[in-house]
C-alpha cells in the first residue's frame, strides 16, 4: 500500500524512456555500425519511430531496441550498395586506432556482429535477442557460437 506522502509511481513516457536509454542505445548503434554520427542519427530516428507507435509498444525499450538493430542492419545493407556502386570513390572509414576487437567484430557478418554485441555488451537473454533479429533463439545460439569461433581465429 502507498503511503500517502509517497506519489504513485510515474507511468513511461517517452521523454522518459529518451532520457533513460538514449546513451545506451548510441552504444549499442555504435557497437553496430562503427561510427558515433551514424548512431546518433539511427538512435534519433528510432526514438521518431517510438514515438509514433508509443499507444501500441507494450515493451518501449525492446521495442526501441529493435528498431535500433533494424536500423543499423538497413544502414549496413545500404552502405553496401554505395560502396558496390561507388567502389573507386569510396575508402575505408576505420581508424587505425581502433581497437583490433572493433575491427574483428566489424568483419563478422551483421547477424552474427548484432548477435554477440546484444548478448555480451547489452547482456540480453536469448529471446530478446531473437526478437531484435526477427529469429528463433536456437538461431541467435548458432549465431553466438559462430561468430566467437570466428573473432578466436582472427584475434589469435
Amino acid at each position: 500500500m502507498l503511503d500517502e506522502t509517497e506519489a504513485p509511481p510515474a507511468a513511461p513516457t517517452v521523454e522518459r524512456v529518451y532520457a533513460l536509454e538514449y546513451a545506451r542505445m548510441v552504444r549499442l548503434a555504435y557497437l553496430l555500425t562503427g561510427s558515433t554520427a551514424v548512431a546518433e542519427d539511427l538512435v534519433q530516428d528510432s526514438f521518431v519511430q517510438l514515438q509514433r507507435h508509443w499507444a501500441t509498444a507494450r515493451e518501449p525499450v525492446a521495442y526501441l531496441r529493435t528498431c535500433v538493430v533494424n536500423a543499423c542492419k538497413a544502414h549496413h545493407r545500404r552502405v553496401g550498395r554505395e560502396r558496390a556502386r561507388f567502389a573507386d570513390l569510396v575508402t575505408s572509414d576505420v581508424l587505425p586506432e581502433t581497437p583490433i576487437v572493433l575491427d574483428a567484430l566489424a568483419s563478422l557478418p551483421y547477424r552474427q556482429r548484432a548477435a554477440l554485441i546484444l548478448k555480451y555488451w547489452e547482456d540480453r537473454p536469448e529471446a530478446e535477442i531473437a526478437a531484435a533479429l526477427g529469429c528463433r533463439p536456437a538461431t541467435v545460439r548458432s549465431l553466438v557460437h559462430r561468430g566467437l569461433a570466428t573473432l578466436r581465429k582472427v584475434i589469435t
